[in-house]
């Protein structure tokens, strides 16, 4: 005997109420599938971003600050590095290169990098070349400028300041598109160190318009020895014990050394408390939506006492009651599990696409054995839970429930 028909035949009849229950599970559902896989893509993809910043040297300060303005290009007044710092850095025998970074200006809500042209091309130049002298300059993958586009780096932003805003007396050229990188970079104009120091000294920046003169924290250059300074500096270190011994060594009372996924890992954490926060919520909801299905189940087998004794009566296998009873909870609880888990993804999409947009980072939240494990685990638990009023059923026989009825 195919129990199917009665089953459908029942759902039908409490239509609006069982839809009602798909759809709150459905939600619930696609909130923790959302919440788990948007939060490992986003560990996933700010990874990705810090793989070629193996250490960042900076002033003393926030180690924070100092890894989301170099290697997430979060503008920040940084402090500058003392004088001498970065041909020192050179000069080390454990490092094998070293790349200025100095986040400073901008242009049509692009921000504009000074470092130096290995750095900026490091992952490959799709179009055009690297930039070779001062005026010249590569964009980022997602920039939306043509190559030979003339501009001027403008200081600051009418949204951080209006007052203070303004063009620096600088041309520089588009030689050069970047490959690629799913980072923050790909949204930014790189332009040589040299044209940043240019562009903020006295003799060749905006001082030479008789404007007012360049805040402290982009004066480049020392005036007491005429060496240029810079925010933060990369280093590739030649071994891991290197980048160990350059870590300890640059991080003193003038400077700090510190590796991005010091930065990173507590932020992880945190992240991953406040998704085992959400999906403790989701979880105890989930619970309660169980039950919400288990006491629909009640009240309908209450209310269909007569119909189950008929089937008793008639020789009805106790295999055929109990699959018909249990059935109308399991259909309803994966229902909502397949809606939610559609919508969930569906979702955790959208959230990545809108945070890729506000943080240039490659936030793609693909589905993963987390969510797998976890839709499986609210199918089995709520089917195994849809088993307790249809055991129920077969220990009241079948002249007691036409009596009930």
């Amino acid at each position: 005997m195919n129990p199917l028909p009665l089953v459908t035949a029942e759902l039908r009849r409490n239509a609006l109420g069982c839809a009602a229950i798909v759809a709150l599970i459905a939600l619930d559902v696609a909130l923790g599938v959302a919440v788990t896989a948007q939060e490992r893509a986003l560990r996933e993809a700010s990874a990705r971003a810090a793989d070629r910043f193996d250490l960042v040297v900076g002033a003393p300060g926030s180690p924070t600050q100092l890894v989301l303005t170099t290697v997430y290009l979060q503008p920040a007044a940084l402090e500058l590095l003392p004088a001498g710092t970065l041909a020192q850095l050179a000069q080390e025998p454990g490092v094998a290169a070293i790349a200025p970074v100095a986040v400073t200006d901008s242009y049509r809500g692009y921000t504009i990098v000074g470092t130096t042209a290995e750095f900026a091309a490091a992952g490959g130049i799709t179009d055009g070349r690297a930039f070779a002298q001062e005026h010249e300059a590569i964009v980022g993958s997602a920039v939306q400028l043509p190559l030979g586009t003339m501009l001027r780096p403008a200081h600051g932003s009418p949204a951080e300041n209006m007052i203070e805003t303004h063009e620096h007396d600088f041309v520089v050229a588009v030689v050069g598109r970047a490959q690629a990188t799913g980072t923050p970079w790909d949204r930014a104009i790189m332009i040589p160190i040299e044209a940043v120091w240019a562009m903020h000294d006295d003799v060749h920046g905006h001082g030479a318009e008789g404007g007012p003169s360049t805040p402290a924290r982009l004066d480049t250059r020392s005036p007491e020895r005429g060496l240029e300074r810079v925010p933060a500096i990369v280093v590739k270190p030649r071994s891991m014990t290197d980048a160990y011994q350059l870590r300890g060594k640059y991080r003193g009372h003038d400077t700090v050394a510190v590796f991005p996924a010091e930065v990173l890992v507590p932020l992880y954490a945190l992240l991953g408390d406040v998704r085992e926060l959400i999906a403790g919520m989701a979880l105890a909801f989930q619970a309660l939506l169980i039950a919400a299905v288990v006491l629909v189940i009640v009240a309908a087998l209450a209310a269909r006492r007569q119909s189950i004794g008929v089937l008793r009566a008639l020789g009805a296998p106790p295999s055929f009651v109990f699959l018909t009873v249990w059935l109308q909870g399991a259909l309803l609880i994966a229902c909502g599990v397949l809606a939610g888990a559609v919508l969930g993804w569906a979702l955790a999409r959208g959230i990545g696409a809108w945070a890729s947009a506000r943080t240039g980072l490659s936030i793609d939240a693909a589905p993963g054995a987390a969510e797998a494990w976890l839709l499986l685990a609210l199918f089995v638990g709520g089917s195994l839970s849809a088993t307790l009023p249809s055991l129920a059923t077969l220990r009241v026989s079948a002249d007691r429930l036409l009596r009930l009825a």
